[in-house]
């Protein structure tokens, strides 16, 4: 499966589970350590572990391999890296703080709703 079809399957679980304030950013261009990153929020530390359950058990059921994941223990930032695609889920005070959309700001933002 390309980056393209992961981060489609991503968005639309993502989608289905109600995360909040999805962003995708198109990094191929700047970086050789992904082609894509998609950031999400959740309203709880329960809901950020759901969202990537959710994200692992879909990739997985389509056979994509999930190559590492960090943050689970706190759950108010998990990464998941799928390779060409890479994930981060967060609780809106972490994500204000780690800021991920302003330290890529030169990345293309592709509109969620295109990978629906």
């Amino acid at each position: 499966m390309n980056s393209n079809e992961i981060l489609k399957l991503v968005a639309k679980t993502l989608n289905k589970h109600k995360a909040q304030e999805i962003t995708v950013l198109k990094i191929e261009d700047l970086t050789v350590i992904s082609d894509y990153f998609i950031i999400a929020g959740g309203t709880s530390n329960t809901q950020v572990r759901a969202l990537a359950g959710a994200i692992e058990e879909d990739l997985k059921k389509a056979g994509v391999e999930l190559l590492h994941t960090e943050g689970y223990d706190s759950a108010s930032w998990i990464l998941l890296d799928y390779g060409g695609v890479i994930v981060h889920l967060f609780l809106k005070d972490s994500r204000m703080f780690y800021s991920l959309e302003h330290l890529w700001s030169d990345a293309k933002e592709i509109p969620f709703e295109d990978l629906l």
